[in-house]
């Protein structure tokens, strides 16, 4: 199936409710925030994250395994020098003689075979292998060199609409670890820990996606399909005490008639407003706290507004 043809920026507005939506391992996980502003920040990675988690989930069979062409490159306890390697098994070159750098990839490049160098035949082999490499890209130099790949797909960092206050919550838990554990606290086994929640926060994300990098990555329509049924879908299978409830609530998506595009993205992303709903008293605790409005008459000649929720 040929790459999509067109150009296309998106917004997604997700919330979390008495959870913590991306900790930060260098604040004690305390939920991420803006210095200056006070406002919570949810990490692109994070949100990548989840889509692959989706993706896996979805296209994985508990019989035949994983759709060929949807697996997943960064995934939990991965060897990702291992799969790599097996791009080259695929491609019938020895692991010992794989190249180690892009020059040395040029140098074994077959002068007239019109497949490149080995370093694109295996770099175009992954891509076509996980689904996550011709999304996001990667970088798979670290072993037998397959190159690297810029994403069709980019995200921005999720930043909340307005400041969020981060809460500390003691816990305890009525077990100890072990029994050296319980006769040092004499019968009381009682232990305690800390968790971290946001009370509310709604949170927005800017995409952004190539028609001319998905042309390099083969990135196509069905992959695009996919990724939409990700970013509505994703928080419904990710449910966790430490996440509490988290929900995708806007998806808004310029499509533009072209592969270059009709407008900047910026001023596409200034015709959605979302803020405060008149008479919304107090601190934000749902969504309904807050209206999203679309300036639909300005939206430019050779862009269409699709709002997947």
């Amino acid at each position: 199936m040929n790459s999509i043809k067109n150009r296309y920026d998106f917004l997604l507005v997700f919330d979390v409710k008495d959870g913590n939506p991306n900790g930060d391992p260098d604040a004690g996980n305390l939920p991420r925030v803006d210095a200056e502003t006070g406002c919570g920040l949810v990490t692109d990675v994070c949100l990548k994250r989840k889509v692959r988690n989706y993706v896996d989930m979805t296209q994985r069979d508990a019989n035949k395994g994983i759709k060929p062409g949807y697996d997943i490159f960064v995934r939990e306890k991965a060897v990702l020098n291992k799969l790599i390697d097996g791009a080259y098994q695929a491609l019938k070159i020895k692991l010992d003689e794989a190249p180690k750098d892009a020059k040395d990839g040029k140098k074994r490049n077959k002068e007239g075979s019109g497949q490149g160098s080995e370093i694109d035949q295996a770099r175009v082999k992954m891509c076509e292998t996980y689904y996550d490499i011709r999304t996001f890209g990667a970088v798979m130099g670290t072993g037998a060199n397959a190159g690297q790949v810029r994403g069709p797909v980019q995200l921005t960092f999720g930043r909340s609409i307005d400041p969020i206050v981060t809460q500390e919550h003691c816990i305890t838990r009525m077990a100890v670890t072990n029994e050296a554990d319980a006769e040092k606290q004499g019968g009381d086994n009682r232990t305690m820990g800390r968790k971290n929640t946001v009370p509310y926060g709604a949170y927005a994300a800017h995409g952004f996606i190539s028609a001319h990098l998905a042309a390099q990555t083969g990135f196509t329509d069905d992959d695009l399909k996919l990724l939409w049924s990700a970013l509505v879908s994703m928080f419904e299978h990710d449910h966790s005490a430490a996440r509490g409830m988290m929900s995708t609530q806007k998806l808004i998506v310029f499509k533009h008639d072209s592969a270059l595009g009709c407008a900047p993205a910026h001023k596409l992303f200034e015709l959605v407003g979302i803020k405060r709903k008149d008479g919304s008293a107090g601190p934000a605790r749902t969504f309904s706290d807050y209206a999203v409005s679309i300036d639909k008459k300005n939206i430019p000649n050779g862009v269409e507004l699709i709002e997947m929720l």
